[in-house]
């Protein structure tokens, strides 16, 4: 089921539970835009939201339309485009704003690896999952059925983990955190929704392994002190130039594993 809002957003129904709201704030980083999930028992008259995007009153403007009333925000982490119009939606609605990092919570206390949230007829379970960011969380809906997984996994592509917040170590025992998940849908932070997690974490663990092979490899040959820049000119040659930067940032967390684990 869809349903359109004259803000420009459109609502679309992916589990029982969990319909998602795309933001239109597309980008290098963003993809198609950030995705704000909706969480709805079949037979509650409330929502709970996760990450409700960047400030944007006509998404806030949508958001509100798919959810007149909003009981809990939950936010997967504290970078902008998936925090930074929650303070405006607790303003808005009154509804508590929960994150692993209190800096990012508004009227609600910080969250909890482990525990179990039930609000608006749906179970959630808070799932520390550090590496993208040092905050990020995920969450478990019912009986295992859908993971959110924020940016922790993507729709598309992979993800950034961006020193020195991010940090490789703590990605990789996310990943394989979440591959225990099995056959569970994957509800992403941006791109499209994915039928496998175990699936997708283990093709994730891969690409870092890969990853991780090839700056060996750069280092090899450029010399210990290479830079970060000069080793993704040699390792990210095929990705895109506008990012990176991105992709400096994630050769420094590389490189720190790599003095902790060669």
């Amino acid at each position: 089921m869809t349903v359109s809002h004259p803000a420009y957003e459109t609502v679309r129904r992916v589990t029982p539970v969990a319909a998602v709201l795309l933001q239109s704030n597309p980008g290098p980083m963003t993809l198609d835009g950030t995705n704000t999930w909706l969480l709805r028992g079949p037979d509650s008259g409330q929502t709970v939201v996760v990450d409700p995007g960047q400030s944007d009153d006509a998404h806030l403007d949508a958001l509100c339309a798919a959810a007149p009333s909003i009981s809990l925000v939950l936010v997967t982490h504290g970078h902008f485009d998936h925090s930074q119009a929650a303070a405006a939606l607790h303003d808005r609605v009154g509804a508590p704003v929960r994150a692993i990092d209190p800096q990012y919570c508004h009227g609600g206390s910080a969250l909890v690896d482990g525990e179990t949230i039930e609000a608006a007829g749906v179970r959630v379970q808070v799932l520390a999952t550090p590496g993208h960011s040092a905050d990020s969380a995920s969450f478990v809906l019912g009986e295992r059925d859908a993971v959110l997984t924020g940016d922790t996994i993507l729709g598309r592509g992979t993800t950034v983990v961006a020193h020195p917040d991010g940090i490789l170590g703590a990605y990789l025992e996310s990943l394989q955190r979440l591959q225990s998940y099995g056959d569970a849908a994957v509800l992403t932070g941006h791109g499209p929704d994915l039928p496998s997690i175990a699936e997708v974490a283990a093709m994730y663990l891969a690409h870092r392994q890969e990853r991780l092979d090839q700056v060996r490899a750069a280092l090899a040959e450029l010399g210990p002190d290479a830079s970060a820049r000069q080793i993704v000119e040699l390792v990210y040659a095929e990705v895109d130039e506008a990012v990176w930067w991105a992709a400096e940032l994630s050769v420094e967390a590389q490189l720190d594993y790599l003095r902790i684990t060669p």
